[in-house]
């Protein structure tokens, strides 16, 4: 369906990047704890989380299983509990949010702004977010890299994305991440974008609504 509303801001619909707006960064504590769970020597952490992200956009792209971004990760296949453990422990890392974002969020969605959440994340994650509460209440819709089969900054997923806002003129559609990258191929697009670096305020001046 498409939305004919046209809101006197200019924007009619957003579409929220999760990590970096919605979700905050994880902690060093966190790191260490994954580490510790690779058996990585704790001197060492720059290391893990280069191996980390080497092979994290194919499983973010849903082209590895857990076991096999695991095994790329560490070099060698994990056991099943092993498996287990690395998995919940990276869910973790992902999943803690901004509260003054969300905070934001509510009201912008009191006052109807249709939105809708872009992720890249991998398939597991993928369902733990949209089981939570903001998720549910928050968002139109929500569309995961691991799902689509493809990664920002690819045009096909803002294409997406923009389809599932339901307006048809992308110039009325706000995109808000955290990667200038990202917000770069989505003004190619005719998006509006906000490239979010961590200040609450500046939603409030992109969506321009009231504090």
């Amino acid at each position: 369906m498409t939305r004919t509303c046209a809101s006197p801001t200019g924007v009619d619909a957003a579409i929220l990047d999760y990590n970096g707006v919605i979700g905050v960064q994880p902690t060093l504590a966190q790191w260490q704890h994954l580490a510790r769970l690779a058996g990585w020597p704790d001197t060492d952490l720059a290391s893990l989380q280069h191996a980390f992200w080497n092979a994290r956009e194919p499983y973010d792209a849903g082209q590895l299983s857990d076991l096999a971004y695991w095994a790329k990760v560490l070099g060698y296949h994990p056991g099943p509990r092993l498996l287990h453990e690395l998995r919940t422990a990276d869910t973790a890392m992902w999943t803690r949010t901004d509260p003054q974002v969300l905070d934001f969020l509510y009201r912008a969605r009191t006052a109807g702004l249709p939105m809708v959440l872009l992720s890249n994340a991998p398939a597991h994650l993928s369902s733990v977010l949209d089981a939570t509460n903001w998720r549910r209440h928050l968002m139109d819709d929500a569309l995961y890299s691991a799902r689509l089969g493809v990664c920002k900054p690819d045009p096909a997923v803002y294409e997406h994305a923009l389809a599932a806002t339901g307006i048809a003129d992308p110039g009325r559609v706000l995109f808000v991440d955290d990667r200038a990258d990202n917000c770069r191929a989505a003004r190619r697009l005719g998006l509006r974008t906000l490239h979010y670096t961590g200040r609450p305020a500046d939603l409030r001046t992109a969506f321009a609504l009231a504090s």
